[in-house]
């Protein structure tokens, strides 16, 4: 006749219970941080892809900030230019008004609002640095402090930046050079506001001389507004080419992302499931051990 001890049967059971303890452990932790290893070894096979996408996606992380630093850069390479162009078109239309009707009154005081317009834009700063200095960032590239200061300031002498500009990398293998200059901008223009300036102060009408240095100062004006266009059409370039750059690199971003978190986080609804079912085993495992640890012989001897 074949017998099973009772002590052999608990320590099986015992081991069972212990393992149904453990699945519900792991289980509750992945319940816990939303993942299905507690680390990159127990992943398996995965963990070399994981480390793979994990390290792309920190350096394109990384790209993807210094792409919208520059494109905030170029924004306000924008704003400054687009104002000094308004500005500029608007005291255009003034002198031409004044030359055709030999009317001046409230000229000087638009000169004056485009100098301080133009004055204050090739001076403008992004966290402190110059925006317009090019890799002269200890003092302002635009010398001039009043309009009257430009009629014995040639234009050489009026600029303090250099030709050095920025590089950046937003994408791999992709560096974009950008960065504007105050003199690229400004000393076409800055030599219609010398002209201005050596016209002396005008008043209501205008004297031959002064309707001279207007008309001569409407040429630089045109001169001087192409080739801020032309300045500001490149960089328009290298806005859309950094905007494009950026929205493949947020694309690859999320790629990245799923590629990890289908390898890495748990199904929450699955892990619930997983959950209650062990729970319940779990149970059951300890009802049947303690009822076989309370059986003995004695209870059945007559």
């Amino acid at each position: 006749m074949n017998r099973v001890a009772t002590i052999p049967l608990q320590r099986t059971l015992s081991d069972a219970i212990q393992r149904s303890q453990e699945k519900l452990a792991i289980t509750q932790q992945r319940l816990a941080t939303g993942k299905k290893a507690a680390n990159f070894a127990d992943l398996g096979t995965e963990t070399v892809r994981n480390l793979s996408a994990h390290t792309l996606l920190a350096r394109q992380d990384a790209q993807s900030t210094v792409s919208k630093r520059v494109g905030t850069t170029l924004s306000l390479y924008q704003g400054h230019l687009e104002g000094i162009e308004t500005s500029t078109m608007d005291l255009r239309q003034q002198i031409m008004t004044a030359v055709g009707t030999g009317d001046a009154a409230g000229l000087q005081e638009a000169i004056e609002t485009a100098f301080a317009q133009f004055r204050t834009s090739l001076n403008s700063d992004e966290g402190g640095t110059p925006l317009f200095g090019g890799s002269q960032t200890g003092q302002n590239p635009f010398v001039p402090a009043t309009l009257q200061d430009t009629a014995t300031i040639d234009a050489d002498s009026a600029f303090r930046d250099d030709s050095v500009r920025s590089t950046a990398r937003v994408a791999d293998g992709v560096d974009v050079t950008y960065g504007i200059t105050a003199s690229a901008v400004g000393k076409d223009l800055y030599e219609a506001f010398r002209s201005l300036a050596q016209a002396g102060p005008i008043g209501d009408k205008l004297d031959d001389t002064q309707t001279a240095a207007l008309k001569q100062a409407l040429d630089q004006l045109d001169t001087g507004l192409g080739s801020l266009r032309s300045v500001n059409a490149e960089n328009g370039r290298k806005q859309a080419q950094v905007e494009t750059l950026s929205k493949r690199g947020d694309e690859r971003s999320l790629l990245l992302k799923g590629v990890i978190e289908s390898n890495e986080d748990a199904d929450l609804g699955q892990v619930a499931i997983d959950l209650a079912a062990q729970k319940a085993m779990l149970e059951a495992s300890y009802s049947v051990f303690s009822q076989l640890s309370s059986l003995s012989l004695v209870n059945y001897l007559g």
